[in-house]
């Protein structure tokens, strides 16, 4: 995996390879052994708490005949190196090579299409790790769902988690308000089950894609294209004939059906706690499709930095967008880690008294995860929560800055929302506003240069 090219360049271990090339700090290598329980999980935690977030590359994992990778979406910076651009521009990128959708293109074969295996299905043979103590078993955290539309062959792709249920079965839960929850329903007024295959391991970019919020009957693949600037090269699934990543690591195809139920779950969830609440369904594997030496490309759960970034880079950018366009006062948006889905933060240069109630309706308007949105003035830094707290504790009145809005659709994983399926949504305006009186303290420039100058002579001089 450490090797460069001849990889294609659709082919995670080629990113991998030039990665590790470009920037050999921000790939960990771990040789010493470790468990499939937990300890890649507590990996990822401790580094963060060092405010450290490297790809972890773990050559040897107890029960798991594979290496693994995980965290690679842990960093927004590296996202961004995906992109080829600061991570300030990110979201302006990812926007641009999204909307250039090209069409896959189909390969007879590839590497996944090395080992095919549809008579003796064994899923206990698959590498899986168990994420945290509080989940009911190990699971499929990077596991990508596609199922074609039966009469247009469009695709869907999502992200869902999957527990083995038994030697050819899986237990996932879908997403009720999402797109392939509408195709099972389609397929159940047909009477038939669901073809669908699961990709476990790509390019980096392809799995972003498999997050990319699109109108229903739009297909991710053509994203990915975009992404890729080249069309995702795909190969058929033996069985039911679904285009797939040819250079994916495994692949499991079968069915769901509608009808069959079975128990899955709790797991830890991007909220930071472990939830329980599932569609149940049955996943029937009917082949799986890998290569010779399929590694583990799996994504960090809970309210990891990982599994946060993967779901909103996406959903970032689209908010972005539709603020900039229909409020061009605003300058930056940012989701914080601190917030899991269910907070952002906005900065402004605000023109007219109200507009940043405007701005902060606006966004709590159209995105269905947030509950609370923190407005601020341009000059306040949003990737930092403690400059966003202290806009709020200087120029924030309770009494009178603050909008709430009951009853509306929640987040079905919200713990605060158990058991009532609606949430309140609130907007802070954090803004000075005009009638604001206050003089920030600050040092001149010249005076950092010098201090600057002093402490580097300081840092050389103490080796």
């Amino acid at each position: 995996m450490d090797k460069p090219a001849p990889y294609d360049t659709q082919d995670i271990r080629r990113f991998l390879a030039d990665y590790r090339a470009a920037c050999p700090h921000d790939i960990l290598t771990i040789d010493e052994p470790v468990s499939d329980d937990q300890d890649v999980t507590a990996c990822i935690w401790a580094l963060a708490a060092q405010n450290r977030a490297p790809v972890l590359h773990f050559r040897k994992v107890e029960n798991i005949g594979a290496e693994v990778v995980s965290n690679i979406f842990g960093s927004r910076e590296r996202i961004a190196h995906l992109f080829g651009v600061e991570e300030s521009r990110l979201h302006e990128a990812y926007q641009a090579r999204s909307r250039r959708e090209v069409a896959p293109v189909e390969l007879k074969s590839g590497p996944v299409t090395e080992l095919v295996e549809d008579s003796d299905i064994d899923l206990e043979s698959l590498p899986m790790l168990k994420h945290f103590a509080t989940d009911r078993a190990k699971y499929i955290t990077s596991g990508v769902i596609i199922a074609e539309h039966p009469e247009t062959g469009g695709g869907n792709l999502s992200y869902h988690r999957a527990m083995i249920h038994s030697k050819n079965e899986l237990a996932t839960s879908l997403h009720s308000r999402g797109h392939l929850w509408r195709l099972l329903n389609m397929a159940k007024e047909r009477g038939q089950p669901m073809p669908v295959a699961m990709v476990i391991g790509a390019h980096p970019l392809f799995m972003i894609a498999a997050s990319a919020r699109l109108a229903f009957g739009a297909d991710e693949r053509d994203v990915a294209g975009g992404l890729l600037g080249e069309p995702l090269k795909v190969v058929r699934t033996p069985r039911h004939g679904i285009r797939v990543p040819a250079f994916a690591e495994i692949v499991l195809e079968g069915v769901i059906e509608p009808e069959a139920h079975v128990e899955e779950g709790p797991f830890g969830e991007f909220t930071g706690y472990s939830s329980d609440r599932s569609t149940n369904n049955l996943f029937r594997v009917e082949t799986v499709m890998c290569r010779r030496d399929a590694m583990l490309v799996s994504v960090a759960g809970g309210n990891s930095a990982e599994h946060l970034n993967l779901g909103r880079v996406p959903r970032e950018a689209e908010m972005v967008e539709k603020l900039k366009q229909r409020f061009p006062s605003v300058t930056a948006v940012h989701y914080p880690a601190s917030g899991t889905h269910f907070h952002a933060y906005v900065a402004l240069n605000q023109m007219r008294p109200g507009e940043a109630r405007q701005v902060m309706l606006g966004l709590l308007g159209w995105d269905a995860y947030l509950k609370t949105v923190i407005a601020v003035d341009a000059d306040v830094d949003v990737t930092r929560d403690s400059d966003v707290l202290w806009a709020l504790s200087t120029h924030f009145q309770p009494h009178r800055d603050v909008v709430i809005i009951e009853g509306l659709p929640g987040n079905a994983l919200d713990p605060s929302a158990s058991g009532i399926g609606t949430t309140s949504r609130m907007g802070l305006d954090a803004t000075r506003g005009a009638d604001f009186h206050g003089t920030l303290a600050r040092i001149d420039d010249a005076a950092f240069a010098r201090a600057r100058a002093v402490l580097g002579r300081l840092g050389a001089a103490g080796g």
